[in-house]
């Protein structure tokens, strides 16, 4: 299955004005932001830290498609970085690995960053995997911790349907994933969903921290022979997380940019259109900043 495949291989652009958040302007220093990279990959400045989410950093067409999912034949990442691998890393002081699936932890990523960066894993077999990648700042996120300023919670979810995890292959494929919320003094609470489908853990998250910034993956990623059950959120649960957290920004990521994702940026615009909540929802190009 591709998910075995994921697990043993491993400017500034734009500010957008979204809901709440403003432009940035040289008139006022931007101590928040989310940079979207590329697929699952974003950049968050929160205070003085910045923290770098599921680096994939690899050129185009770097590594075969996922077998066993949609479109594999093609080759991943599908598009380009929009800057240099460098300038994704560079300013980084934390690293977030949220489970280590190629598309969110790969090659390119373990070969360029810094050995010593701290960097945060959701359990202690994803914990001793990148230490033997050469590591040595890895931690465990446990419960919450805090980092330069930032408390970190980690959150629950699951990376595919109950009938997915049914089977035992596919639930040893999936494995386990978390989502983050960060939070600081004078900061918008900011919850990095994660690769989970709409469960409860995902709304108990939402109903306890009541986020303000809500960074959502809705690329509606598929396995071959389970059309309709996406492992990841897609265009309903955008809607779903708007009627949950109504005032929240939600920044839509993780299109585009590997073969399996089946909802891109441009339909699921045209989705947030239909449904009329444009001015709570955005799916950044790759490089482009949310700034509040």
């Amino acid at each position: 299955m591709f998910f075995k495949t994921l697990a043993s291989s491993l400017t500034l652009a734009t500010a957008l004005t979204a809901g709440s958040a403003f432009a940035a302007s040289g008139a006022q220093e931007v101590t928040h932001q989310v940079q979207q990279i590329r697929n699952a990959t974003v950049k968050i400045t929160y205070g003085d830290t910045t923290f770098l989410i599921d680096p994939m950093l690899a050129e185009q067409g770097a590594y075969p498609g996922f077998e066993g999912t949609y479109r594999s034949e093609l080759r991943n990442p599908l598009v380009g970085l929009p800057m240099s691998a460098e300038e994704v890393i560079e300013g980084t002081d934390a690293v977030i690995v949220t489970h280590t699936h190629l598309d969110h932890w790969d090659d390119a990523a373990q070969a360029l960053l810094p050995k010593n960066i701290p960097l945060f894993a959701q359990n202690a077999a994803d914990a001793e995997l990148i230490r033997s990648q050469g590591f040595s700042d890895v931690r465990v996120l446990e419960g919450s911790a805090e980092f330069g300023g930032v408390q970190l919670h980690k959150t629950g979810g699951q990376h595919g349907s109950d009938t997915l995890y049914a089977v035992p292959e596919l639930a040893q494929s999936l494995g386990e994933v978390m989502g983050v919320v960060f939070e600081a003094p004078g900061k918008k609470t900011t919850y990095v969903v994660g690769d989970s489908v709409w469960r409860d853990e995902v709304e108990r998250a939402l109903a306890q921290y009541n986020p303000q910034v809500v960074v959502l993956n809705t690329g509606a990623a598929e396995v071959t022979g389970f059309e309709g059950d996406p492992i990841i959120m897609g265009k309903e649960d955008t809607l779903r997380t708007y009627r949950a957290v109504p005032d929240a920004t939600i920044i839509a990521v993780h299109m585009d940019a590997v073969n399996h994702m089946t909802l891109s940026r441009d339909e699921l615009n045209d989705y947030v259109r239909e449904e009329g909540i444009e001015d709570h929802v955005f799916a950044p190009a790759d490089g482009e900043v949310v700034s509040f």
